[in-house]
């Protein structure tokens, strides 16, 4: 049962204490969710309208790193996102839409995250209530620290396509759709890459991984953010890839601090669990007797039992009464 918060007596208990309690009945529970789910998805709508107004102030920004390449062509400073192309006439209709959905979901996520939590947060204890709300303070600007790298690699990753790209004679046309497309994908991978550390100090916290077992797997933590940074990075330079993975390392080191912290308040010292590739200590063997040898000759008719001697005799060719 989840720890209620206290209560005067004689006052009516709130939605929340009721939750808590286990006094609420599962229609109570559904039509509960439900209201919530109204209200976090009627919030979405409200934001993604607020977004519509800006979404091509938010295109035109996420267009810039390409704009200033030689490739765009811009002739004039009133042209307009340089010489992207659509492939229907209703195609930056679905793009307005799109960039305002995400805008709308960034902007009103403290609001509907918040009506999540509140279903969810009566089931918890206390001291969890406590810790997801660190861990959610904390997951937040992560992410937008990933979104944020992510624009300048994916920038400076266009420059340098575009340099390649000079003096072989060929015209680069981007369509705007497939590009801002590509651009938000790579923003929300690399805001996920950030979570990675979080995710390990979370466990720490449960006491389900250790800083000693943390700081053993060091190597795998490095090949990893290296993998994962080739596989996501979209652009072929070194720039883009080394830049996530060093953010991923330091972000973890930064993990590994805390842990040993909150290991050291726990009293957990690296004498409490053994290393990766150590071997445990199992002690010295201790001395075993030989065992006697029974001759099978050895056994005489007198050695057998009464009842013994009465089945070996009832045997035809080999084959007892059973078999």
């Amino acid at each position: 049962m989840a720890d209620e918060p206290p209560r005067r007596k004689g006052k009516r208990q709130t939605k929340f204490q009721r939750a808590a309690d286990g006094s609420m009945t599962l229609m109570e529970h559904l039509m509960d969710l439900r209201s919530r789910l109204m209200i976090a998805v009627l919030v979405i709508l409200v934001g993604t309208a607020l977004g519509l107004v800006f979404s091509k102030q938010a295109i035109e920004f996420l267009a810039q790193p390409y704009c200033n390449t030689p490739a765009a062509n811009i002739e004039d400073s009133e042209q307009v996102l340089c010489n992207f192309t659509l492939n229907s006439p209703a195609s930056h209709i679905a793009l307005y839409l799109k960039v305002s959905l995400y805008m709308g979901l960034v902007a009103t996520s403290p609001l509907w995250l918040y009506q999540l939590w509140a279903f969810i947060a009566p089931g918890l204890h206390r001291n969890e209530r406590r810790y997801a709300y660190t861990f959610i303070g904390i997951a937040a600007p992560l992410f937008l620290g990933g979104a944020l790298l992510a624009y300048f690699v994916v920038s400076h990753g266009i420059q340098f396509i575009m340099v390649l790209q000079e003096g072989t004679g060929f015209q680069i046309a981007l369509n705007l759709e497939e590009y801002i497309n590509f651009y938000l994908t790579v923003m929300v991978v690399f805001g996920i890459g950030f979570e990675f550390p979080l995710i390990m100090l979370m466990l720490n916290v449960m006491g389900l991984v250790t800083a000693k077992r943390m700081r053993g797997w060091w190597r795998i933590v490095v090949v990893v953010s290296f993998i994962f940074t080739a596989i996501f990075t979209p652009t072929p330079d070194p720039f883009g890839m080394t830049a996530l993975a060093i953010c991923m390392l330091i972000l973890y080191g930064m993990a590994l601090v805390v842990a040993h912290l909150n290991d050291k308040r726990k009293g957990i010292t690296d004498e409490d669990e053994w290393d990766d590739e150590e071997a445990s200590d199992i002690g010295s063997a201790d001395d075993v007797a030989a065992a006697s040898s029974i001759a099978a000759s050895g056994l005489d008719d007198e050695d057998y039992p009464e009842e013994r001697r009465n089945r070996l005799g009832r045997r035809v060719d080999g084959y007892d009464d059973i078999t």
